[in-house]
C-alpha cells in the first residue's frame, strides 16, 4: 500500500514538473527578457548579501570576509552601549516621520490638481516643470541652496532690501528641519506625481460623465470619484514609505549640512558612514549597524501593511481570505 502512494506522488510530481517546464516552453520569450534583470539581481543583489555575516565577525583585511573569525553578537552589544547609535535611530524616525506628513500628501495634491487642468498643452508644460528637478543630483541642488540661501545670497539680499536682518539659513538647526522638507519637496514631489497621475488615468471615465449629469462640481468628483480610485496606490506607497523610514535621505542630508547642522542631521545612515569613513574604519562595526537598520525596516513594513488591513484597505501581502478567493 505505501509503495502504492509513493508511486502515486512520484507521478504527481513528475507531472508537476512536466507541466511546469512546457509552460515555460511557451512563455519562453517571456523568460529570456527576465533573465537579463534575474542574473543582475542574482550578482549584485543577493551574491554580496553574505558580506552581511560581518555583522558576526571581526573584519581582518588580510583574511578577507570568509576568513575573519566569528565573535557572535560582540559587535551588537558595542552598538547599544553607543549613545550616538541610538540618537540617530531616534532622530531618523523624528525626521522620516515628518516626511510622512509633510511630503507624502504632496504629489498626491499635485495629481489631484494637475489633473483638473483641461488643456493638454498646459497639462505637460506644467508636468515637466515639475518633474524636471528631480532629475538634479543633491550636489547641484545643494550648492543652489547654498548660493540663494548664505548670509550674502538672494534671499538675505531681499530681507535687507526690506529693512530686516540676515537670517543663517543654512546654519540654524530650527530651520534645519523645514529645509529638508522644503527641497525635497520641490525636487521629488513632481516625480512621485506621476505615479498618481497613471493611477488616475486608470479610473473609468464613465464614472465623471455619471457625475457630470448629476450635477457633481469639480471638488466633488474629486473627493469622491478620484481620490477613492487612486486609494489602492495611495496605500501601497505609504506602505512603502513606511517600510523605508530608517534609510532614506542620506544624500540630501550629507550634501546640505554642514558644521554647525551636523548634530541635527545625524541620521542612522550618516552615522554609518561616519564610524565607518571619517574614523578608523570598522566594516564589522558598520554592518552590524546596516542590517540592524534592514531588520527595522521589514519590521515597519509588515507593521504598516497590517495596519492598512485593519483599516480595510488591500496591503502588500494577500490575506488569508483573498487567498480563499481566489
Amino acid at each position: 500500500m505505501e509503495n502504492i502512494v509513493v508511486e502515486k506522488k512520484k507521478t504527481s510530481l513528475e507531472k508537476n514538473h512536466l507541466s511546469l517546464l512546457s509552460r515555460v516552453g511557451k512563455s519562453r520569450e517571456i523568460y529570456l527578457l527576465l533573465l537579463p534583470g534575474v542574473i543582475w539581481y542574482i550578482i549584485f543583489a543577493y551574491i554580496p548579501m553574505y558580506g552581511l555575516t560581518l555583522a558576526f565577525k571581526t573584519y581582518k583585511a588580510n583574511l578577507g570576509i570568509f576568513g575573519s573569525p566569528w565573535i557572535g553578537l560582540d559587535n551588537y552589544i558595542y552598538v547599544f552601549r553607543d549613545p550616538a547609535f541610538i540618537e540617530s535611530i531616534w532622530r531618523t524616525l523624528w525626521i522620516n516621520a515628518g516626511r510622512i506628513l509633510f511630503q507624502f500628501p504632496i504629489p498626491i495634491i499635485l495629481a489631484l490638481l494637475l489633473n483638473e487642468v483641461r488643456v493638454n498643452r498646459y497639462k505637460k508644460a506644467i508636468q515637466t516643470v515639475y518633474t524636471f528637478p528631480h532629475f538634479l543630483s543633491w550636489i547641484i541642488v545643494a550648492s543652489v541652496m547654498s548660493n540663494t540661501l548664505n548670509t550674502q545670497g538672494m534671499v538675505n539680499g531681499i530681507i535687507k532690501m526690506l529693512g530686516g536682518e540676515a537670517v543663517n539659513f543654512l546654519g540654524s538647526t530650527e530651520i534645519f528641519l523645514s529645509l529638508l522638507y522644503i527641497s525635497e519637496n520641490w525636487k521629488s514631489a513632481g516625480w512621485v506625481m506621476i505615479i498618481y497621475l497613471a493611477a488616475i488615468a486608470g479610473i473609468d471615465t464613465e464614472q465623471y460623465e455619471s457625475a457630470q449629469l448629476d450635477g457633481a462640481s469639480r471638488l466633488q468628483t474629486m473627493w469622491y470619484i478620484t481620490l477613492p480610485g487612486i486609494q489602492s496606490t495611495i496605500v501601497v506607497m505609504l506602505i512603502l514609505t513606511v517600510g523605508n523610514l530608517m534609510n532614506t535621505g542620506f544624500d540630501q542630508i550629507f550634501n546640505i549640512s554642514n558644521a554647525a547642522t551636523a548634530k541635527a542631521g545625524e541620521i542612522l545612515d550618516i552615522y554609518i558612514y561616519r564610524i565607518t569613513f571619517q574614523s578608523a574604519a570598522d566594516f564589522s562595526f558598520s554592518s552590524a549597524v546596516s542590517l540592524f537598520r534592514s531588520i527595522i525596516n521589514f519590521a515597519l513594513l509588515l507593521f504598516a501593511d497590517r495596519v492598512c488591513k485593519w483599516l480595510g484597505a488591500e496591503g502588500l501581502f494577500p490575506s488569508n481570505k483573498n487567498r480563499v478567493r481566489e
